[in-house]
């Protein structure tokens, strides 16, 4: 009998999966301290950011059925 495999459920809330397989992803230090921080900082913040091959391996460990 094999093991289930459960989603990481933190993962879950924080990625999406795009329709050619790569993993987007919000961006930090958006949260507070936003006074200093120039709009066009603030404004390529908004955009997603796809994660780099490196980090890619390891989310899909923890999103097994996406």
């Amino acid at each position: 009998m094999a093991l289930k495999l459960k989603t990481h459920r933190g993962a879950r809330k924080r990625f999406k999966i795009t329709a050619n397989g790569k993993i987007k992803c919000g961006h930090s230090l958006k949260r507070h301290i936003l006074t200093k921080k120039s709009p066009k900082r603030k404004r390529h913040l908004r955009k997603a950011g796809i994660l780099t091959a490196a980090d890619t391996k390891r989310v899909r460990e923890m999103l097994p059925h996406d």
